[in-house]
């Protein structure tokens, strides 16, 4: 065979491969349903890197779970109002945002143990690792600031007010923190080495963004707004507006991920929308899938690229129009994947 005939199918092989291996949106679908039978309200859902622990906050603990079987691998108890949970695998601990607490629980990855309580700013929200800084930052929605904790002394070093109330919080992992000011429409730039807000830019016509996650190839960032149900897509260096797309209504949740180059919006209304981004400029609606009503949050496993979102059986909504009330224990975990 001439080499360039040679060079051509080793090509072909290498494009049928990556198209067999990679995510077709169409094809995700309702995989696994892991149900967990505690009492209480959730937030957020975290896959832990490099392991195959699931947790999921869960009223006044978090449950960890198996991501694969469901199975029950422990819980870290006395996190009353938790929101989020973060990791720090080289120092082995792990992290809950307890919201009515107004504290941060420091917990063994091992051996789940809680090893101490960090006083925050008021009700903790999101809670995430800055590997830049080498600090764990939460979003303090009452308080309206981040509260900056060193791991290691295991002390609130910094509070830097933002003006409004921080929903979630993303890092450059170069000096920059991306926060989503949900009662502003905005998302306000902080630097980290300085611990003050740089910037804020506008999300409108994007109103109460909540999830938010971020490229660091293209430098985008993907703010879920879900009271006018959009995607804002924005150029994290310009603070500009890239595009915005539809989404389902009640967002409280953005993953994506950087491999496959999909953008997963968990909508509470009973859909995910799943946006290719086909650039760094353009993004097209790839998939719209049915999931269940409350299901808004959301992690997305980029080692499985399987998409978890918590959710319940709800009462008939109040004359009110206030949030349905939970039907205890149907609490659950729905695991989307192809």
């Amino acid at each position: 065979m001439k080499r360039s005939r040679l060079i051509l199918a080793i090509s072909l092989l290498l494009n049928t491969s990556l198209i067999l291996t990679a995510q077709q949106p169409e094809r995700i679908h309702l995989l696994n349903t892991f149900h967990i039978s505690s009492a209480g309200g959730w937030d957020y859902i975290a896959v832990q890197p490099n392991s195959n622990k699931l947790y999921v906050s869960h009223g006044g603990q978090v449950n960890i779970l198996d991501k694969t079987t469901g199975d029950s691998l422990g819980i870290i108890p006395n996190t009353t109002g938790v929101h989020g949970i973060a990791f720090i695998p080289s120092l082995n601990k792990g992290y809950t945002s307890n919201g009515r607490l107004n504290n941060v629980t420091v917990f063994d990855l091992k051996t789940n143990a809680i090893q101490s309580q960090i006083a925050t700013g008021q009700n903790p929200d999101a809670i995430f690792y800055d590997d830049f800084s080498k600090k764990i930052i939460t979003c303090n929605g009452r308080s309206n600031d981040l509260s900056i904790i060193d791991p290691v002394s295991e002390k609130v070093v910094a509070t830097i007010p933002v003006g409004g109330k921080p929903e979630t919080a993303v890092s450059n992992n170069a000096g920059k923190i991306f926060v989503n000011v949900e009662d502003k429409n905005e998302i306000v730039v902080v630097d980290i080495t300085k611990n003050i807000v740089e910037k804020h830019w506008s999300l409108l016509p994007g109103e109460a963004p909540t999830g938010l996650a971020y490229d660091a190839n293209t430098k985008r960032l993907f703010a879920g707004c879900g009271d006018n149900k959009l995607l804002i897509i924005i150029n994290a260096e310009k603070g500009s507006i890239v595009d915005k797309l539809p989404i389902g209504a009640g967002c409280d949740g953005v993953g994506y991920d950087a491999e496959q180059k999909l953008i997963y919006t968990s909508n509470g209304e009973g859909t995910m929308t799943v946006i290719k981004e086909v650039s760094k400029d353009k993004f097209v609606i790839a998939a719209t899938i049915p999931t269940k009503k409350s299901a808004r949050t959301i992690a997305v496993d980029e080692t499985t690229h399987k998409i978890y979102l918590p959710a319940a059986d709800l009462e008939a909504p109040p004359a009110d129009g206030s949030r349905a009330k939970m039907i205890p224990g149907t609490f659950q975990v729905l695991v989307f994947g192809q």
